[in-house]
């Protein structure tokens, strides 16, 4: 690993982060761009490494921010995280046997269509 990796990985972290913090965004739409792209990770590589970060709590500190501001649906959340933890495993059943070309497409596309549909409103 160089010097510059290190640097730009540290610099994809801390805007992750920023992001996720700041608007509940940051994994995939940030750390995924930045391996393919700036490091040349191959897309598989580059969304199974996003998803090890949140292995971790790395968005404590953010909740817990939320939280006392009153911001946290706590029920929601539980109800999601099941319904991630089910979904995520199966998803990743799927993406490790699709070619990287398509699963890369397919990611620019979702991403795409759900900045249309915010900028578009309700």
């Amino acid at each position: 690993m160089t010097i510059n990796q290190i640097l730009l990985l540290l610099l994809t972290g801390a805007l992750a982060g920023f992001t996720a913090g700041a608007m509940g965004i940051g994994g995939a739409i940030i750390i995924i761009p930045f391996l393919v792209f700036l490091l040349g990770m191959g897309q598989h590589a580059a969304q199974g490494t996003s998803l090890a970060v949140l292995l971790f709590p790395v968005g404590i500190f953010a909740v817990i921010n939320y939280a006392k501001n009153g911001f946290v649906n706590y029920k929601f959340a539980a109800i999601l995280i099941l319904a991630f933890v089910i979904g995520s495993y199966f998803g990743s059943l799927v993406a490790v046997h699709v070619p990287e070309k398509i699963l890369q497409k397919s990611f620019a596309i979702l991403l795409i269509l759900v900045g249309i549909k915010m900028l578009a409103g309700k």
